[in-house]
């Protein structure tokens, strides 16, 4: 026997590296019958297959050119990076941008900008920008709410989102005075390190559901007057990403705490339904946020995707019948998803951002209700000039996701669905979260969300004015891709924003219903 084990422990490397690649052939030959390719051509076949798992970390960083990627380049993924580690997020020598291209967006300054003057908040801050509107003034809630920052995280549920994700987002939002969104899957423990919380339920009813499986009043309240941190409620009717087919949470992502939370089995799929069972009318939709804002004293505001307009015409036709409705309306972009979706629906179901804003922002205010809510862009806004147009556009807050991710950590692998993100961001694995450093990315968030206002706020100070709220459509003009021709977005849309009522950053600074940092 040692005479055996001598003679093999002499045999060449190269030689071994033979036997393996030929008893990978004789496998795939005589037993693979589930890859053809694999099958005719045994070694070959592996490496292609390895090279397309790989492919899409090749066109990433070796590949495509800056401005190539989707969804979000290496330029703007760039941006989001550098400044939230406070790195130098400047770009020299010119853009790279083709700037001829037919929707590049043209903000146009003022000959003499608007320089916040001595005493004035902004030079004391100068990413301080809270919300020109409070939410819930109008239908006169009993506990009305001035968001901080008009730069806040959007929906994303713990469950998708890792434990140490969420609590990244929960204490840099603290720090910055932004709010947080739960998503649907619930209030979770990591929502709650100071920052100021929209809570947000869907068709699953995840955190207000009863043993039936549906909406439960009184789980709704108790929920509120447990956590007064609870500053708004969010009815998802539908998100960008799928609009009409209800979120699905992988069972391989459920743990022990995500089942507690969200009252659902271990190990199976979580299948939201398409629609809520709350309701069947835009009428009793309202009835229900009556009664939620009735019974918690909250603002209470819808989510959704957008296409067809019928309902949203008898939605605006019921609130100036009735004299009430949603305090805030979230529209989503279809360009929007940090969840998995099938692709029909993330690439064709729904309206991209600014064709559902701008349909829904026009409609009410044809009816005389843009004064009434506070309109809210969701949809890949998280980054200056596109923010910019949102507001000009009539947004009074950007609520963002993906760039959130990517502040702390995200990589754009575009896993999230399989419970195998690389960076700890979008998985329920242990190993996989061991490296994402809530102390750390916590900060990183902070320091995002604190430059994308400043650059928001230096964007509107160029234009001449004090506050992004005075943002007009005639302050952003797009290229039409004819000749360098651009035109204004009056001209692009057909219509102009209305006015918001602004009497100087001051007054939002002593506004006794401003949230955000706790003194």
């Amino acid at each position: 026997m040692d005479v055996v084990f001598d003679k093999l422990a002499n045999f060449p490397w190269w030689a071994w590296i033979l036997v393996v690649l030929a008893l990978i052939a004789i496998r795939d030959i005589f037993f693979n019958k589930k890859h053809t390719i694999q099958h005719n051509y045994p070694i070959i076949g592996h490496i292609r297959y390895f090279l397309e798992s790989i492919g899409p970390e090749l066109r990433q960083y070796i590949v495509a050119n800056n401005r190539e990627e989707l969804p979000f380049n290496r330029i703007e993924r760039s941006w989001v990076y550098a400044s939230a580690k406070a790195q130098n997020n400047y770009q020299g020598f010119g853009t790279d941008q083709d700037i001829s291209a037919k929707g590049h967006i043209f903000i146009n300054p003022a000959m003499l900008p608007y320089v916040p003057p001595k005493g004035h908040p902004n030079v004391e801050d100068s990413t301080f920008v809270p919300c020109a509107k409070v939410f819930g003034e109008y239908n006169k809630r009993r506990r009305p709410f001035r968001p901080r920052s008009i730069v806040n995280i959007s929906a994303m549920s713990y469950g998708s989102l890792s434990a140490k994700a969420v609590e990244s987002l929960n204490k840099g939002a603290h720090m910055a005075g932004c709010y947080h969104n739960t998503g649907e899957g619930g209030l979770s423990p990591y929502h709650s390190y100071g920052a100021d919380v929209i809570f947000h339920f869907g068709t699953g009813y995840f955190g207000v559901r009863g043993e039936d499986g549906n909406f439960s009043m009184d789980k709704l309240v108790a929920l509120v007057e447990k956590n007064p941190f609870v500053r708004a409620i969010e009815l998802k009717l539908s998100q960008g990403a799928k609009p009409g087919k209800g979120g699905v949470l992988p069972g391989k992502k459920i743990t022990h705490e995500i089942s507690e939370i969200r009252g659902v089995p271990m190990g199976q799929d979580v299948l939201s339904p398409p629609r809520h069972s709350a309701f069947n009318t835009i009428a009793e939709m309202l009835d229900l946020i009556e009664a939620m804002a009735e019974k918690t004293g909250l603002p209470v505001g819808i989510k959704s995707a957008v296409g067809k307009l019928e309902q949203w015409e008898e939605l605006t036709d019921l609130m100036l019948e009735r004299g009430h409705g949603p305090d805030f309306i979230t529209i989503d972009g279809g360009e929007g998803g940090t969840g998995a979706a099938p692709p029909s629906f993330a690439a064709h179901v729904s309206l991209p951002f600014v064709y559902a804003f701008t349909d829904i922002y026009r409609l009410f205010k044809e009816k005389g209700l843009a004064e009434r809510v506070a309109f809210i862009a969701s949809g890949k806004v998280g980054m200056p000039a596109r923010a910019t147009m949102a507001f000009s556009m009539g947004a009074d807050i950007i609520n963002a996701a993906r760039e959130p991710m990517m502040a702390i950590g995200c990589i754009q692998a575009q896993v999230c669905h399989t419970n195998n993100c690389p960076a700890g961001v979008a998985t329920s694995k242990k190993w996989l979260q061991a490296g994402l450093d809530p102390t750390l990315k916590s900060v990183r968030f902070y320091q995002y969300a604190k430059t994308l206002r400043k650059e928001i706020l230096e964007i509107s100070h160029a234009c001449g004015y004090e506050h992004p709220c005075q943002l007009t459509m005639e302050d952003v003009d797009m290229g039409t891709g004819q000749n360098s021709q651009c035109i204004t977005l009056r001209e692009t849309y057909g219509y102009d924003k209305v006015k918001v009522p602004f009497e100087g950053m001051q007054k939002l600074k002593d506004c006794p219903h401003l949230g955000g940092i706790k003194k």
